[in-house]
């Protein structure tokens, strides 16, 4: 647990110095996600986004347990 909780804070870290070269990828940004305005209202659920990334951190997961 503790070393599951040090790789996590170090990807944190790592990502968010990474966060000016993230940001410009195109994760929130995909068909299928969904994004509403109106007057004094926003309102945005990246749900496709959201498929992808865990399917990414699936298979990364999987490939690692081997």
């Amino acid at each position: 647990m503790q070393r599951f909780l040090i790789i996590s804070g170090l990807l944190l870290m790592l990502a968010g110095v990474a966060w000016p070269w993230l940001s410009k990828l195109p994760f929130g940004r995909l068909p299928g996600d969904i994004h509403i305005v109106r007057d004094g209202f926003s309102f945005h659920f990246p749900i496709v986004t959201s498929i992808v990334i865990s399917l990414l951190l699936s298979i990364l997961f999987w490939i690692f347990r081997r």
